[in-house]
């Protein structure tokens, strides 16, 4: 029994053992099961006695021998290969040859792959994708192919590939609607060419451009729908917007009205306010758009205290706050605030402190709804000059920009002689026209380092017109001009104008720093070929000739940072005749030819002849504009005297002033004034009844180029000679008043002025970029103040004729020197020339009389003249300018309207002038 008993402790823990070996071996065992095959599980569930059978041996491992591809066309074997992770020498199973084809098909290289496997060996069977031959758009109409095919990635040559072109049917997509088409779609297709080449075709649907066609705000109670509209820069579609280009939906113009929205509301005292939500809703024929804004307006408040705490020792925070544009009382306005800090910041810089920090506290009153206002100028360090770098020049010299620094290395900081430089850099017209001088900071905190950053732009100019007139024939202008010639700044130019009634040419040079100092000098060298002109019967005549040839040299200095002060001299021979077979008469007794009034009149007369002018001149000049190209605010303003009579054969005192005001009124609107004047007074009288004392050659004169509305020499004294076509019922003359068929002296005055009011009006960025800037004008002015002429009345009836006489008073005869029988028998003369004696000595044969004929010419028919336009009086003409930076260069565009003339005024309505640049 006992031993029984002892082996009982022995056999429960044998069991124990058992018992737990089973159960580890539990979950490996059902594992098993689950992975038995169908054999396997049938087999174990046969009875005993089959199931002593041997277990069959496991499946043999497949091991990878060789790897071949087939199918390949451009792409080596070994390169298909290079993209797959399986390689001889490893196992075979399903999942790697899964693996293969995930690994090639991320190539994108291929539309179709296969992997069969035999024996050890893989073969790996592929068809290449195709080449793409040609891009090609179909359907676009408003965007052109140059601005599709940017944005299309997929490019000839290249592998074509699916998500490649899905990827360049959305761009096509976004760039339509960023024009404002958001119905636009795109079908891409693919044409198959032999060599499994493709062409794709992108089919372009652009569909109409979607329009706003509702704004609604809800939430507003102080201003009205169409108020807040009116801030925005989108707009509604309606027949008052038919030309705007702000009509069209723009999610980046959306962002930018809710801002707009937001300051409009902080400048009128809703501190609170803010867009709720901001909503834009295609309708469902994808053509308009409908925007809903949702508003708070919140609470008004005013401004309540309003202090400066100053921590600069040359600041008074007191006293500033008596000088700031804000009081307690008024509403508040948050651009208010900006301005002053902006302001102080400017303030602090002109003592040195580039980088004071001003930041405006606020704090709110909700109970009384005031807004308390303090703006803190934090303690900041004196800042000097370190260093000045000029980068981004590569024709322009380094002094060229320099010199027109004021400020130097080791000087005060002074923000206004930084905006200064920046103008004067602007000014010279060879960079950007968005420049301005950098700052950063130093090599210590009281240190700054101000930078030129420049771009240079095109310098020359290249201005061409022609055209063809019935009246002066082929007409024909250019000019060249290089204003930064060498890159030293300075100006050379040559300019030329041709036709039948004009010629011109003048070469000039300008040196704005003579020997590196302050002193400017210009030089120009011309001769002038003008024939001044009148109209009878529909005919044009020239009056008379003026030809000038002289040169002019000018010399200027700077007296203080915006005056300057400059001389010249200049000296023109002039020489003016007229045309002695329409103007003069031949005397006899002795023979000579004069100049006859009843024909030219006094005035013209006493024009003729050969001149020396000798003029002194000096102008006091001011320019504080922020450009002289360009001007948005700022004067400029001079003061001009000529003395003719150091020598030379005329005399006379020439004033003459003008002045400029511009002033920026916001949102880029330009506002200017500009007024001019002047007076001539002639030393030498002659007190000859008709005749004024200041010579013809020398007067003022008005019209196209300075006074839009009036043609050349438009306006001011003129004598009309209107033809007399006969006589009426009471005896008086009948006078043709057509403008054609009236002869028209422009005589010029001895005084006039010109005043201009100009708005410049800003487009929006594309017209910007574009370089077109429309303007409205209002111009007044006049020419006045000549001795009224006498008068002339022609004697000669139509049809009288005068012989002709050589410049000796010799008459003139048509000679035959030849003639010929025709075939009817008739003396015909085939040579003849001009002789003075009356008798043929060696007549031809055929003649019957060895007797010439007389050169006679015929007189002008009666006329009557009237002497008008010298008067005071303003003419007032109103009108569009266009500015147009064209691809054929500077256009400038005159649409004018005249308001207020005088009788004999000539007026015109369109003038334009254009050139280019290089």
């Amino acid at each position: 029994m006992a031993s029984v008993a002892a082996a009982k402790p022995v056999a429960r823990l044998v069991g124990a053992l058992l018992a737990g070996t089973v159960l580890a071996g539990a979950p490996a065992l059902a594992q098993a099961q689950d992975n038995a095959t169908p054999a396997a599980q049938s087999a174990a569930s046969a009875p005993a006695s089959s199931q002593a059978a041997p277990a069959p041996a496991p499946a043999a491992i497949e091991t990878v021998k060789t790897i071949s591809v087939a199918g390949a066309e451009r792409l080596e074997p070994q390169t298909v290969l290079s993209y797959i992770r399986l390689r001889p020498g490893d196992v075979w199973t399903e999942a790697a040859g899964d693996q293969v084809l995930k690994d090639l098909y991320a190539t994108e290289l291929f539309s179709n792959v296969s992997v069969a496997y035999k024996d050890g060996n893989v073969t790996i069977t592929i068809t290449e994708n195709p080449v793409v031959n040609r891009i090609i758009l179909e359907g676009n109409k408003r965007i052109k192919n140059d601005k599709i095919m940017p944005e299309i990635k997929l490019s000839p040559r290249q592998i074509f590939t699916r998500s490649k072109v899905r990827a360049d049917v959305d761009r096509i997509i976004e760039l339509y609607k960023r024009q404002g088409r958001f119905a636009a779609t795109v079908e891409p297709q693919m044409v198959k060419l032999p060599q499994n080449r493709v062409d794709v075709v992108f089919e372009i649907s652009e569909g109409p451009k979607s329009k706003v066609r509702q704004i609604n705000i809800i939430g507003n109670h102080a201003f009205s729908d169409s108020k807040l509209r009116g801030e925005m820069v989108t707009k509604q579609a309606r027949l008052t917007t038919i030309f705007s280009s702000n009509t069209s939906y723009d999610p980046d113009r959306l962002a930018f009205d809710q801002q707009k929205l937001r300051q409009f509301y902080l400048t009128q005292g809703y501190a609170d306010f803010r867009v709720v939500s901001a909503v834009a809703e295609l309708t469902p024929d994808k053509r308009d758009f409908i925007i809903t804004y949702v508003v708070e307006e919140g609470k008004r408040y005013k401004f309540g205290k309003v202090n400066v705490k100053s921590e600069l020792r040359d600041f008074d925070g007191e006293r500033l706050a008596k000088t700031l544009p804000m009081k307690t009382g008024d509403w508040y306005n948050a651009k208010e605030v900006e301005d002053t800090v902006d302001r102080l910041t400017d303030l602090a810089g002109t003592f040195g402190y580039a980088f004071a920090d001003i930041e405006p506290q606020f704090h709110r009153n909700p109970k009384d709804l005031t807004m308390d206002v303090t703006f803190d100028l934090k303690q900041a360090p004196r800042v000097y000059v370190e260093r000045v770098d000029v980068n981004g020049n590569t024709l322009t010299q380094d002094k060229v920009i320099r010199r027109e620094f004021r400020l130097a290395e080791g000087d005060a900081f002074n923000t206004l002689q930084v905006k200064r430089t920046t103008a004067r850099i602007k000014s010279l017209g060879y960079f950007q026209e968005n420049f301005e001088v950098s700052q950063k900071q130093g090599s210590s905190p009281d240190k700054i380092i101000l930078e030129a950053n420049v771009e240079e732009k095109p310098t020359g100019e290249l201005q061409l017109s022609a055209g063809f007139s019935s009246l002066e024939s082929f007409i024909l202008q250019a000019s060249i001009k290089q204003r930064n010639f060498r890159g030293r700044g300075q100006t050379v130019g040559l300019s030329v104008n041709y036709s039948q009634y004009g010629k011109s040419a003048q070469a000039s040079f300008v040196e704005p720093y003579l020997f590196d100092r302050s002193i400017s000098l210009g030089v120009d060298v011309y001769r002038k070929d003008y024939s001044n002109f009148n109209f009878l019967n529909s005919s044009r005549n020239t009056t008379f000739q003026q030809t000038t040839t002289g040169a002019s040299v000018r010399l200027g200095t700077a007296l203080t940072e915006y005056v300057s002060l400059i001389g010249s001299y200049t000296l023109n021979y002039d020489q003016v005749t007229l045309d002695p077979f329409t103007y003069f008469t031949d005397r006899q007794n002795p023979p000579l030819q004069q100049c006859d009034p009843l024909l030219a009149g006094r005035y013209l007369c006493d024009a003729l002849g050969n001149r020396l002018s000798s003029i002194l001149g000096l102008t006091l000049a001011m320019d504080t504009t922020d450009s002289r190209l360009r001007p948005t605010r700022g004067r400029n303003a001079s003061l001009t005297a000529q003395f003719a009579g150091l020598g030379g054969d005329v005399s006379y005192l020439r004033i003459r002033g003008s002045a400029s005001q511009f002033w920026s009124i916001g949102s880029g609107f330009v506002f200017s004034l500009h007024g001019e004047g002047g007076a001539i007074r002639s030393f030498k009288h002659r007190n000859e009844p008709g005749v004024d004392d200041v010579l013809l050659t020398d007067r003022f004169f008005l019209g196209e180029g300075q006074f839009p509305g009036f043609d050349i020499r438009g306006l001011g004294p003129r004598v009309l000679r209107y033809p007399i076509t006969g006589i009426d019922s009471n005896g008086d003359p009948i006078l043709n008043t057509d403008r054609n068929s009236v002869g028209d002296d422009a005589l010029g005055g001895d005084a006039y002025y010109l005043g201009k009011a100009e708005l410049e009006i800003p487009l929006g960025s594309g017209a910007k970029n574009l370089g077109i800037r429309p303007s409205l004008f209002l111009a007044v002015g006049s020419v006045f103040n000549v001795t009224r002429p006498i008068l002339q009345q022609s004697p000669y009836p139509n049809g009288t004729s005068i012989p002709i006489y050589d410049t000796n008073g010799n008459q003139l005869y048509q000679q035959v020197d030849a003639a010929s029988l025709d075939a009817s028998g008739a003396c015909v003369p085939s040579a003849t020339s001009q002789v003075t004696n009356a008798i043929n000595p060696n007549p031809p044969s055929c003649l019957s009389s060895n007797q010439n004929t007389a050169l006679s010419r015929t007189l002008a028919g009666p006329f009557q003249e009237q002497f008008l336009g010298d008067s005071p009086s303003p003419r007032i003409s109103v009108g569009i300018g266009i500015n147009w930076n064209s691809p054929f260069g500077p256009l400038r565009i005159d649409i004018a309207k005249v308001l207020r003339s005088q009788p004999g005024d000539d007026t015109k309505t369109v003038s334009f002038n254009v050139g280019t640049q290089f």
